[in-house]
């Protein structure tokens, strides 16, 4: 059966209508970034490439071509035992790889002959890259965002998350970044995703949204972790319309401790993440605050550490970059609870809706 080219930006319209999506590079070109849903097949993995990319390099394109095809042989006949043997005959994939299409173009051709109908990705991943950077210099504008403004502790991602599970629209760029936010935002055995796989899963998250209902999103600075907000996004949140929660600080204390219990049982990763605030507020100030973390004077801790460093950073933040905060609207939960948060959440759902 011939294999049917199909162009990026139609690819992007229908990605769900293919059965699966393969992208055909090495294992750590798809751990960096790849189509959402894509699964890997790699035609040559990476210690695979390095001996073929060797051979081009300093025997001939020939030689390297003559290894690079019996590896390719090989993994191709090894993903058809291990993927194909049950899939019917109107299975439809769309197969990519990094451009031109050799990678890719050989596991097509297998696969047509097969009798599969292929789809194969003009320009590989790097067409579908380039439409996904253009998209996201537009698609922020097109929706009203709503953005939860709130010192730390005054649970932000507790109402998204409240919202998000009551249908509300949701951006939650912390949960894409896999990182909280601050100097203590790195989550345990949970490593942050490569700045193009970030951007594509806030790319893939803005699709989904109608733009005639609103979007929530936290105040969030441009950088989470080692990763940067797409600028078009973070202009747009930065002129929406605030809306300030209002959290006593013995509640704020007791909701952090409560979400950051991990560093509570590893006061030593703890200590090695309060020494990057040293150049902020000194080493005498931060040899103070790991002093109450090896005590287990951790309310301390925190009332200090909210009193002392975040809240005077957030405040100066929200002054610089959301000029709009001083016309915010006042949320002021029960409690620290997931019930407040989900009662509060209530409220601003019908609160839109009525408006």
């Amino acid at each position: 059966m011939p294999i049917v080219p199909v162009a990026a930006a139609e690819a992007i319209a229908g990605l769900n209508r293919f059965d699966t999506i393969i992208d055909a590079r090495s294992p750590s070109e798809y751990a960096l970034d790849r189509l959402p849903g894509a699964r890997n097949w790699p035609s040559l993995d990476d210690e695979q490439r390095r001996i073929v990319g060797t051979c081009y390099k300093q025997v001939s394109a020939f030689e390297a071509r003559k290894i690079g095809a019996a590896m390719v042989a090989r993994n191709i006949a090894a993903h058809i035992e291990r993927e194909v043997m049950d899939k019917p005959k109107d299975w439809a994939p769309l197969l990519y790889c990094w451009r031109g299409g050799q990678r890719s173009g050989a596991l097509a051709l297998v696969l047509g002959q097969i009798g599969f109908r292929v789809h194969l990705l003009e320009g590989g991943y790097k067409a579908w890259r380039r439409h996904v950077v253009r998209d996201l210099e537009t698609l922020p504008s097109r929706y009203t965002w709503r953005v939860l403004c709130g010192r730390t502790g005054s649970g932000k991602s507790r109402l998204l998350q409240a919202l998000q599970a009551q249908g509300a629209q949701v951006l939650d760029l912390e949960a894409l970044a896999e990182h909280r936010g601050s100097v203590l935002g790195l989550l345990p055995g949970r490593p942050q995703p490569s700045q193009k796989q970030f951007e594509t899963r806030i790319w893939q998250a803005l699709r989904t949204f109608d733009p005639h209902r609103v979007v929530y999103v936290e105040s969030e600075s441009r950088k989470l972790g080692l990763l940067q907000v797409p600028l078009a996004l973070i202009e747009s949140i930065r002129q929406a319309q605030c809306l300030h929660i209002d959290l006593a600080l013995p509640e704020r204390i007791a909701l952090l401790m409560e979400e950051y219990d991990f560093f509570l049982r590893d006061v030593d990763a703890l200590c090695q993440q309060l020494d990057h605030l040293v150049p902020l507020r000194g080493r005498a100030k931060v040899d103070g605050w790991k002093q109450a973390a090896r005590e287990g004077r951790f309310v301390d801790l925190v009332e200090a550490l909210l009193v002392q460093h975040y809240d005077p950073s957030y405040e100066a933040s929200l002054r610089r970059n959301f000029l709009r905060h001083a016309e915010a609207t006042r949320l002021v939960p029960a409690s620290s609870s997931a019930q407040a948060y989900a009662a509060l959440a209530r409220e601003l759902i019908a609160n839109e809706e009525r408006h």
